[in-house]
């Protein structure tokens, strides 16, 4: 039996899918990608189109490293509940009993204590009143981008002591406003764990998970294989710089640091759409990641629309709650997140089958995220 056949995927289907994405590498839209569909437990498609690094023309290659941003996300909160299971932290806590500095916040300029603590699981689910600075300008996302919060030279302690000396954006639990929450997180985890936020993902998921390429540095015999955006992207699609990860920074971010390959991210998201384990080895109990992907929302409302129409959000993962409320494809109850430099990801139990696509193309991440959801829903036989 092919791959395909076992995976229940219709091959005409998939050579479209690839079609498709070559083309826009033919029309200069993006380099190059790496795509990966696994249902059934079979793998139905691993393929590496168009270049890894145009301005070299190395071809891309499947184990090529990407940066996958803010797909560094759900792999920080598989981690704190981790912690939340041994019963070292429990999601009602108030952040600041393990970060002290946020002990005393207020909320908007010259503005007033909030009515509650923000909670461990208000940075799980970004309702813990923080936000992003590039989101659309306000006066506390200006003061945002006035501390420099987007620095890669600050630790991690430092980054969020910097980051709780500002006020809120909002009451704690009243919004969801996706944000540097879980910059937070890793630095939480950092405590709870007592070593640097890499050192406890490699003990805690990258080992355990066989992850041999991800991490938050490259080391200098790997740099070969990173991927590189275009010199100058598509017309109408602004400049979006990417931090390089060959040089050494103290910062290690939990929002969006992570150096990752297709077939590395694959053994986290095959963990996920197992329950939590892996060839024998058990990260999460399955209730748990069943919580984890359930909706944490319910009437909470949007402070913006990085969260789909037809979307709630789980403990680190957007999570699929009514179908035809956005132009994406998909199952109610289906999961996953993206990354801001083209990558993307979505685990869909329903179908028993998880799918990633991996591009360094930044300001086109919407575009390439549907066109490769389409074309994975049009390939199910």
């Amino acid at each position: 039996m092919k791959p395909n056949e076992a995976a229940g995927l219709n091959a005409s289907a998939l050579r479209r899918l690839t079609a498709s994405i070559d083309a826009w590498v033919e029309a200069g839209r993006i380099a190059g990608a790496v795509v990966l569909i696994e249902r059934r437990g079979a793998c139905g498609l691993f393929e590496a189109i168009g270049r890894q690094d145009p301005a070299r023309d190395l071809p891309m290659r499947t184990d090529t490293i990407f940066r996958i941003y803010s797909m560094t996300k759900p792999i920080v909160s598989v981690a704190l509940m981790q912690f939340a299971e041994r019963g070292a932290v429990l999601l009602r806590d108030p952040v600041a009993k393990y970060l002290p500095e946020f002990a005393n916040p207020i909320v908007g300029i010259g503005g007033m204590a909030p009515k509650r603590a923000l909670t461990v699981q208000d940075l799980l689910r970004h309702t813990a009143g923080l936000t992003y600075e590039f989101h659309e300008p306000s006066p506390v996302r200006q003061l945002y981008a006035q501390a420099k919060l987007y620095s890669r030279q600050r630790s991690n302690a430092d980054h969020v002591a910097e980051l709780a000396r500002l006020p809120l954006a909002h009451e704690p639990g009243s919004v969801w406003d996706y944000s540097r929450a879980t910059d937070v997180l890793g630095r939480l985890v950092e405590v709870l764990g007592g070593e640097p936020l890499g050192a406890v993902l490699k003990a805690q998921v990258f080992d355990p998970l066989g992850m041999v390429d991800t991490g938050f540095e490259v080391a200098a015999e790997q740099h070969q294989r990173l991927a590189e955006p275009l010199a100058a992207p598509p017309e109408g699609v602004p400049l979006v710089p990417v931090f390089d990860p060959r040089v050494p920074v103290p910062a290690q971010n939990g929002g969006g640091g992570l150096m990752s390959t297709a077939a590395d991210y694959a053994r986290f998201t095959r963990m996920l759409l197992n329950g939590g384990r892996l060839e024998g080895v058990r990260l999460l109990g399955r209730k748990t990641v069943e919580f984890m992907t359930a909706d944490h929302l319910g009437p909470i409302p949007r402070a913006n629309d990085l969260l789909p129409p037809g979307h709630g959000f789980g403990l680190g993962f957007a999570v699929k709650t009514a179908l035809g409320e956005h132009t994406e494809p998909g199952s109610v109850g289906s999961y996953g997140w993206s990354g801001a430099a083209g990558t993307a990801f979505f685990v869909d139990p329903a179908e028993a089958m998880f799918a990633i696509v991996m591009t360094q193309s930044p300001g086109l991440l919407d575009d390439v995220r549907e066109l490769f959801r389409q074309g994975v829903y049009a390939a199910l036989d």
